[in-house]
């Protein structure tokens, strides 16, 4: 969902490679094992010399993570020290995509890029220590960017579930406790780019404009996308029970990033009408 767009988003001038994470398992694959340090050097060697890396690949299927909590580990944190290292040794920078899930969801204000982390899943403990491991393994060149709520032409995804799930049903019940930024890959992807040729090392969040409940984006995506006759309700976490913890508040402060580019990403809403093919511009 999020690597097809950066490729497409690539930045006039510079030629783009994309690759792949081959499962930890050992299911054959085309691409690289990116956890493995051999393999990122022949890569390198292959393709390189490069001007940077921007690093999308994770295990993000958030609840599966709870029952294979290794695998996830070895997708979400060692290939980010293996892939940090790589790029210290060739003194390049490297973009690491992370997650709102490193925190705990307990604030009530946005959270910034400094505020202390606590993840309560196997998902968010996973990409909290890939962050970790690739800052110790290259201090001065990773930077990371925490988002959230991701949607995009491509993927699985929420809005695209939503809509989906309205074409078998005239009823949907939708939490409505769970409060984040709903963020378009449209947007995330150029800003990838940006932290990459044009940041510091450090960390960035980024997420669309403004927030929403689960509840609110499923009304806003059947709305904009012109979808009649369905109804959606609002229910608790609590009435809709999932194996891995969600945080109930998780909207990232992404100031610094706005900073860097001259402004924020777009409000959520317009991000949505975009993505749905209804730009209001």
């Amino acid at each position: 969902m999020l690597g097809s767009q950066v490729l497409l988003a690539v930045t006039d001038g510079l030629e783009v490679i994309g690759t792949d994470l081959r499962e930890a398992h050992g299911v054959a694959a085309v691409g690289y094992d990116l956890a493995d340090a051999v393999a990122l050097e022949r890569l390198l060697g292959e393709f390189g010399p490069f001007t940077g890396v921007i690093h999308t690949a994770a295990y993000t299927a958030v609840d599966k993570a709870e029952e294979e909590p290794e695998l996830a580990a070895r997708v979400n944190g060692e290939a980010c020290r293996a892939l940090a290292s790589a790029c210290a040794a060739q003194r390049i920078p490297l973009v690491v995509v992370s997650t709102d899930f490193v925190f705990d969801g307990n604030a009530r204000t946005p959270y910034a890029e400094d505020h202390p982390t606590n993840p309560l899943s196997v998902y968010g403990k996973t990409k909290l220590a890939g962050e970790i491991a690739a800052r110790e393994a290259h201090p001065g060149g990773t930077r990371i960017v925490r988002t959230q709520w991701l949607y995009g032409p491509r993927g699985k995804h929420f809005p695209r579930t939503m809509l989906q799930l309205a074409q078998e049903r005239d009823q949907l019940r939708v939490v409505s406790d769970q409060i984040g930024s709903p963020t378009s890959t449209l947007e995330l992807a150029p800003a990838l780019w940006d932290v990459l040729l044009e940041g510091e090392a450090g960390v960035y969040h980024a997420a669309c404009e403004g927030s929403c409940s689960w509840f609110d984006l499923a009304v806003a995506t059947l709305e904009h996308s012109g979808t009649e006759g369905v109804t959606v309700e609002p229910c608790t976490t609590e009435e809709f029970p999932r194996p891995a913890h969600r945080p109930p508040y998780s909207v990232l402060d992404c100031s610094r990033l706005a900073a860097l580019r001259g402004a924020p990403l777009a409000p959520w809403e317009d991000a949505l009408k975009t993505y749905l093919g209804t730009d209001p511009s």
